[in-house]
């Protein structure tokens, strides 16, 4: 029974240590097979390689480890077996008697001894191994020094290139010192042989000084005594100049009492005529004396009645009539100037005018004269004159001597276009758009600022036939009237469209706040190139559009009121000019709002971030004129080249800013908008 156990305990005993063998002869092998392979890889490849090696070869120790726990269990088992020998000594004749036990105990020994040798084999493949590893760690190591060394190679290459760059640097400074050294050796022989030149006139200059000397102490004696008559006759002039002043002063005193009385007398002789019974028929006629002039029909309007109507059409078409006139004209103007104009055009009821500025000769009034002819609109140009001070210079006066209202073009043609108040108006379905060309040659507030106001306070279009409301926006002209009758009143309807020219000299005026809050101004730059083309074929005669098909095309603010890309972008401008310590208010957000709502492309998808572009052009920055961009508001400057950039994507916008702030910095450092070519 014992010697049954005995043989079950080492049977065992040998299976363990066969199979810890035969797994760490697999070990090796697959150990060798990717040692074999390592070598043919590349420099990363192969460290993977030898960081997977580490971590099996970690396992391998882990598992000798085992192994080795085994080994000493079999150390027991040994001795276990030495104590089963002595018994089998004892029991040598049993097993003598018996073969079979005694050949199974022959092939036990024997697959001991092939299991130690495989062993050794084992350790063997083991430390061949472990010299591989040495091996690659070598190579590792070497290729970290070539490394190093390329990197500091590289160093030095750097240093090489900018030692040459230096020397280059001082080679062209020696070249041109001893230009300079030429230069300056032939100019000194220029000099030497101009200062003995000199020496020789000074000699002769030394005679002259004296003989000057001379006259001057007889000149200086009669100076004194013509400077005391001079001193007499300044003070004689300074007196005349007084008096000339004090004459020119009573004269205009006296030239406005007389323009005064001589309207008093008028009056006085209305009302004598009045008192004195005069009938109605003859008062009829003298308004209409009085009217007459204002009754005739300016030349603009009497060539409008020649044109033909023109048939149905839409809005994308009449825009491409316009660019084909222009291109016709041989004016050149990129199509968003174009867009834009038009859609400030539509918006007269929120905006009253378009200001086109800049330096002349850029096209400023070429392009509303084109575009009102290509839309079939009427066009009246206004010159501005420098002594423009009242609104009688933009819609005429009153002549007291000859009883008679002296108007203007512009006041005339206001007459006839207004139906409302002028039933036997023959424009009523027509168009007109007046420019007031250089407009800012005289202060804009001295006789346009009333005209404004006019202007901001017309009521919806949809009500200006109720008089009440209307009343505020009439013009009421000075024309003094028989007891009884109202003046004449004009009402500037929306069929009249508004835009003024500005250049930009020392002979000018700036724009004020109030007119600005009230106009797109689209700023026109200096050309990058000069361009001339000859008009290119026959041009078409205007045809009137309607007004009615006009107002079809005119928008209202709520199209966009509920867009969240507009409200948040209108927030973010309202934020953008608080930092700049130049807010604006409803008035003017809702103004952009209706560009905006009024802006068409007519080549691809509406998109918002134009038209907001085009309100930071010429609404906001014709604003910031004037303001320190190194004071404080760098930030400021840097917030709006990021909207304009990065939210609405105008990359022409943001660099047109971007150098009017250098300009400003590289000058008076007073911000001043210069436009953007495009």
């Amino acid at each position: 029974m014992l010697t049954g156990n005995i043989l079950i305990l080492l049977f065992a005993a040998l299976a363990v240590v066969a199979l810890i063998g035969v797994q760490t002869g697999f070990a090796v092998l697959h150990d060798r097979a990717v040692t074999a392979a390592g070598p043919m890889r590349s420099l990363e490849s192969l460290e993977t390689a030898i960081a997977d090696k580490r971590m099996a070869l970690s396992d391998i120790e882990n598992e000798l480890g085992e192994r080795r726990k085994a080994l000493a269990n079999i150390a027991d088992v040994q001795a276990d077996y030495d104590a089963t020998k002595r018994q089998l000594d004892e029991l040598n004749a049993e097993w003598l008697q018996k073969d079979e036990r005694r050949n199974e105990i022959r092939a036990i020994r024997e697959e001991i001894e092939a299991e130690i040798i495989q062993k050794q084999t084992i350790d063997a493949e083991f430390a061949s191994a472990r010299a591989d590893l040495d091996a690659v760690h070598d190579r590792l190591a070497a290729a970290e020094r070539l490394f190093a060394l390329n990197d500091e190679m590289k160093r030095e290459q750097a240093a090489l290139e900018a030692k040459i760059a230096e020397m280059r640097s001082e080679a062209m400074e020696l070249s041109e010192a001893q230009e300079r050294v030429q230069r300056l050796e032939t100019l000194s022989h220029e000099l030497g042989r101009d200062l003995a030149r000199i020496e020789g006139l000074q000699q002769a200059a030394t005679a002259q000084l004296a003989q000057v000397q001379e006259n001057l102490s007889a000149e200086r004696q009669a100076t004194a005594a013509a400077h005391s008559e001079f001193t007499q006759a300044a003070a004689k002039i300074a007196a005349a100049e007084e008096r000339a002043r004090s004459v020119e002063s009573e004269i205009t005193t006296l030239e406005q009492r007389r323009s005064s009385l001589m309207a008093q007398v008028a009056r006085m002789e209305d009302d004598i005529a009045e008192a004195g019974g005069k009938d109605a028929p003859g008062r009829e006629e003298e308004v209409a004396e009085r009217l007459k002039e204002l009754t005739t029909l300016p030349p603009v309007l009497a060539q409008m009645r020649t044109w033909e109507d023109r048939a149905a059409e839409n809005e994308g078409d009449a825009i491409q009539r316009v660019l084909q006139r222009l291109d016709q004209n041989g004016l050149h103007y990129d199509r968003r100037i174009v867009y834009a104009f038009h859609t400030a055009m539509k918006t007269n009821d929120t905006t009253q005018m378009a200001v086109l500025a800049g330096i002349s000769g850029t096209g400023k009034s070429q392009l509303p004269r084109q575009y009102a002819a290509g839309m079939g609109i009427g066009f009246l140009q206004v010159p501005v004159q420098p002594r423009w001070d009242s609104p009688q210079d933009l819609m005429g006066f009153y002549n007291y001597i000859e009883k008679r209202y002296r108007p203007t073009d512009m006041a005339r043609a206001l007459y006839h276009l207004d139906v409302l108040n002028n039933p036997k108006s023959e424009f009523e379905d027509q168009m007109m758009m007046i420019l007031l060309d250089e407009m800012n040659l005289a202060r804009v507030e001295y006789y346009f600022s009333d005209f404004l106001s006019r202007l901001e306070s017309r009521p919806p279009v949809n009500r200006v036939s109720d008089k009440s409301l209307r009343k505020d926006a009439e013009i009421e002209l000075e024309i003094p009237m028989p007891r009884g009758m109202d003046a004449p009143r004009i009402f500037p309807g929306y069929n009249l469209l508004f835009a003024g020219t500005m250049n930009e000299d020392e002979s000018t005026q700036s724009l004020s706040d109030k007119v600005v809050d009230r106009a797109n101004v689209l700023r026109f730059p200096a050309p990058k190139t000069i361009r001339t083309t000859a008009q290119k074929g026959i041009i078409a005669e205007p045809e009137a559009l309607s007004a009615p098909r006009w107002r079809s095309w005119v928008k209202p603010v709520s199209a966009v009121e509920n867009e969240r890309l507009v409200i948040e972008n209108v927030d973010r401008m309202v934020s953008l000019m608080k930092g700049f310590k130049r807010p604006f208010g409803h008035r003017l957000g809702r103004a952009i709002m209706a560009y905006v709502a009024n802006y068409s492309s007519f080549e691809r998808a509406q998109d918002f971030r134009v038209p907001l572009a085009d309100q930071v052009e010429m609404r906001l920055l014709p604003k910031l004129r004037g303001i320190e961009v190194e004071d404080g508001n760098d930030h400021a400057f840097s917030e709006l080249m990021s909207f304009v950039g990065d939210t609405l994507q105008d990359d022409q916008l943001a660099k047109a800013i971007e150098d009017s702030i250098r300009s400003a910095k590289e000058g008076s450092g007073q911000f001043v908008w210069n436009g953007v070519s495009r």
